[in-house]
């Protein structure tokens, strides 16, 4: 297992998919799968830095926290380099997937202008802005600018979701339940297939993500006592399933 991020652990093993019927089918489907780890794994370095900032961004004692829209996407640049060898833009991209990357940068750039007053409090500790909330937030910002053509999500087995936002659609549960939740699932491989909806073929994916220690101070036990978010905490331990990301492309 590869530590992405320091909330949740992320595998970097082989996918599994739905097997087309023809090469050109797979490699289409391959090249879809990777797109959507692309997405992922930038929507994990954004979340990350946010994470990384708690104590800065909970801290009553300071106004300007110095994390602006510049400041934090510089963050992420420099954490996706570390990890991936390249800056998010850069690495011979294709046209869609420079727009795709550009519209997810935009998403976190508006989310973060957004709440500099919040972020930027005195007088005012916990502020409630989170990694969970961040990535929300910037989903449905990147769904916003990109409709149909492109959608991430972070969702969650039933039992573990506390935002209705973020429950799992039917596709969704159904690889939750039968697929990561099954004792011979290999841990962190995700799963993607091409479905028809309403006549047209997109591209679905969902990648699983696992407890951290550092999510256990909300996640952990005792199960039921209230977190610092006003939820009762999971009972859950490191290396238990969390939820997932999930990835819907246009073809």
């Amino acid at each position: 297992m590869t530590r992405f991020w320091p909330i949740l652990l992320v595998s970097c093993s082989l996918l599994i998919a739905a097997k087309p019927d023809s090469i050109d089918a797979q490699q289409s489907l391959a090249a879809l799968a990777d797109e959507g780890q692309r997405l992922a794994s930038l929507l994990r370095v954004g979340r990350g830095v946010i994470s990384n900032n708690q104590d800065l961004i909970n801290d009553p004692t300071i106004g300007d926290k110095g994390l602006s829209s510049e400041a934090f996407l510089k963050a992420v640049e420099a954490n996706y380099m570390e990890l991936y060898g390249t800056a998010p833009l850069e690495g011979g991209l294709s046209p869609e997937q420079i727009r795709l990357t550009e519209a997810q940068l935009a998403s976190m750039s508006e989310v973060m202008d957004e709440h500099q007053d919040l972020i930027n409090s005195e007088g005012m500790a916990f502020k409630g802005f989170i990694p969970a909330i961040f990535a929300r937030l910037v989903n449905e910002r990147f769904v916003s600018k990109l409709g149909d053509d492109a959608k991430v999500k972070v969702t969650a087995p039933l039992h573990l979701v506390r935002n209705r936002k973020a429950r799992p659609d039917e596709w969704e549960n159904a690889v939750l339940t039968d697929k990561f939740n099954s004792a011979d699932w290999p841990k962190g491989d995700a799963f993607y297939e091409e479905i028809s909806v309403d006549g047209s073929m997109i591209f679905r994916m969902l990648i699983p993500e696992y407890y951290g220690e550092s999510c256990l101070s909300c996640h952990g036990g005792p199960k039921g006592e209230v977190d610092v978010t006003g939820f009762p905490k999971e009972g859950g331990a490191a290396g238990d399933l969390a939820g997932a990301i999930s990835i819907t492309l246009k073809k």
